[in-house]
């Protein structure tokens, strides 16, 4: 009624509804089964092109892990062709074997570590996730599934143990560390603010202290429950970094300058870092501080230092545990070899003879307590090593040797002046800057060339093994040894070289089938190790090859939280690609392949 009183009298009226509602009724008619079909036609194309992708993902997944499979199956197992070693299958199968998760994990991780973009990247796609937030959760969740669990022990010392114990079951010792160390950004010379623990006024650098000797106990505790009262056999050691214990790492660049500088030349020369001596940290005890390179703070650090370490070793004697000093960059060097001498004087002391012609109450004590680590990539190493065994000799103290090829080659060639010049130092990080190095010569500290590595190591394997064969030879069966070594390679031509050398030098036996017997005191002197996660392989063929009354073969296992291995987990990824040589990864991978392929088909 309101509407037509509104309306004009002469208008036409027609029905509201027969205008708008049929019209509405047909357009819904037309454009809703149009809205549905492209709806479901879409979701039809991505369902049926993700499903595509997985399928070709999957084939293309299943092509390469069998052409793994079939290359690995050539190499797994077996020494190198252009090795000497008479090693029977049999032999070389001997070695304990890899659970079959950690094989699919390893060949998950390898296959990451065979695309060098990816290890490139790595770092930088990893802090983008880790940035944004929850994707950081999944980020390192993914990160601890694959790469921690494949290098790392656990986040604690105690959560490493079943895996010591795994080990020991398999004949197998421990190179246990705690493993906190500077990063590619500290390296690089950019501060990094210092984190304070729970403990007012103690800086990260002294919980780095604190663990390490929670370490000892630890790997102690362990030795104990396997040799209990013996000091031979103990193969639980434990390696430190000296970065990690001061306050700011440049303190220690700052003190390898000051003793480039100012420190004599030896006769015969020897190249830079060049060779500590004993009157390096002199400076530590002078009235004056030396204020054009060190400041009161750096004396202060360094004189902490050496208190910490100390401590630290002289837990490590009392407890029976050995010390790996552990080599880092060249331009902390100088001062780490200062410290590691200062150490290995003071605790590596040989005992002087008794009455009765033998040696003293003090020869039952684990010898050497502290070893230095030496890298053949340097070009000092062959010069220095000889010149630590001589003085060794004269001043009457063990020597600790641990002789690696060395792992930050790229940043090493990237820090020095001439980087231009040398494409490996493509590999380290942008952050690595050329004002890092403090070497006066001008050619890099490292050898261009892994060749020229790979030679001096195995040279001073040589040299090594011969000065064990003549500590063998002098001393005495109750007297400590006068030289301890650690090899630590994952090069399988160095590693039968050193079974041979000992072998050809009378130190081993060689029995039927390539095995290779080696007594209590070889056996206390010279130990092969490699990284925990890496040439498996090579270290059950070791296990399986060589007889000893104590483990002959030792892993690296560091630990600690999944934030605080983050740089010793990058370093695994560079080094996979680098110093290990062209395509160790993919062999690695390859290795991986062929074993779960024999375990599953036969």
């Amino acid at each position: 009624m309101m509407s037509s009183m509104l309306l004009p009298r002469n208008c036409i009226r027609i029905p509201l509804r027969s205008l708008t509602y049929p019209s509405l009724r047909v357009r819904a008619i037309a454009t809703t089964p149009s809205i549905a079909g492209a709806s479901t036609s879409r979701y039809r194309t991505i369902r049926r092109l993700a499903t595509i992708s997985l399928i070709s993902g999957a084939v293309l997944g299943t092509t390469v892990f069998v052409y793994d499979a079939h290359a690995g199956s050539a190499t797994a197992w077996h020494p190198p062709e252009k090795s000497s070693a008479k090693t029977s299958d049999d032999t070389a199968s001997k070695g304990p074997r890899t659970p079959l998760s950690e094989l699919f994990r390893t060949y998950v991780v390898f296959s990451f570590c065979s695309v060098p973009v990816l290890v490139d990247w790595a770092p930088t796609i990893l802090a983008a996730l880790i940035a944004v937030p929850g994707l950081r959760q999944v980020a390192e969740a993914v990160v601890r599934v694959t790469f921690f669990n494949q290098f790392v022990g656990g986040d604690t010392a105690e959560d490493a143990l079943p895996l010591l114990e795994r080990l020991r079951a398999q004949n197998m010792g421990c190179l246990f560390a705690y493993s906190v160390e500077v990063d590619e950004a500290e390296a690089s010379g950019i501060a990094k603010e210092q984190v304070k623990s729970a403990t007012a006024g103690e800086g990260a650098h002294k919980q780095v202290v604190r663990e390490n000797l929670h370490c000892i106990d630890v790997a102690a505790s362990f030795e104990d429950r396997h040799n209990a009262g013996k000091t031979g056999g103990r193969r639980t050691w434990v390696a430190i970094k000296l970065s990690a214990m001061v306050p700011d790492a440049e303190t220690l660049r700052r003190f390898s300058r000051y003793l480039v500088d100012r420190r004599p030349q030896t006769r015969p020369p020897v190249a830079f870092p060049g060779c500590p001596l004993p009157s390096d940290l002199d400076v530590l005890s002078a009235p004056t501080v030396p204020t054009d390179q060190l400041t009161a703070a750096d004396i202060s650090a360094l004189r902490e230092l050496r208190e910490d370490l100390v401590a630290i070793c002289t837990r490590a004697k009392q407890r029976g545990v050995r010390l790996i000093f552990d080599a880092e960059y060249s331009w902390y060097e100088p001062a780490i070899d200062a410290f590691t001498l200062d150490m290995m004087r003071r605790f590596n002391k040989l005992p002087g003879k008794s009455w009765f012609g033998g040696a003293s109450q003090q020869a039952l004590e684990v010898q050497p307590l502290v070893y230095a680590t030496y890298q053949a990539y340097l070009r000092r190493t062959p010069q220095h090593l000889a010149q630590s065994i001589a003085a060794a000799r004269k001043e009457g103290y063990s020597l600790g040797v641990k002789l690696v090829r060395g792992a930050y080659h790229p940043h090493e060639l990237a820090a020095h002046p001439s980087a231009t010049e040398h494409a490996d130092a493509s590999l380290a990080s942008p952050s690595t800057s050329t004002t890092l190095s403090i070497s006066p010569e001008p050619v890099p500290p490292v050898w261009t060339s892994k060749t020229d590595t790979d030679s001096r190591y195995d040279d001073c394997v040589r040299t090594l093994i011969a000065a064990v064969r003549e500590d063998v030879r002098r001393r005495g069966p109750r007297e400590p040894p006068t030289i301890g070594v650690l090899f630590g390679t994952h090069n399988w031509e160095s590693a039968n070289l050193i079974v041979e050398e000992l072998v050809r030098q009378g130190l081993a036996t060689a029995e039927e089938g390539g095995v290779v017997e080696v007594q209590d005191p070889v056996a206390e002197r010279v130990t092969i190790g490699q990284l925990y996660g890496m040439t498996a392989a090579l270290t059950n063929y070791l296990v399986g090859r060589i007889r000893s009354p104590s483990p002959f073969v030792i892993k690296y296992i560091p630990y600690g939280r999944l934030s605080e291995v983050m740089p010793y987990l990058g370093r695994r990824a560079i080094e996979n690609k680098s110093v290990l040589g062209n395509g160790a990864a993919a062999e690695e991978r390859r290795r991986a392949a062929a074993e779960i392929w024999g375990r599953m088909f036969g």
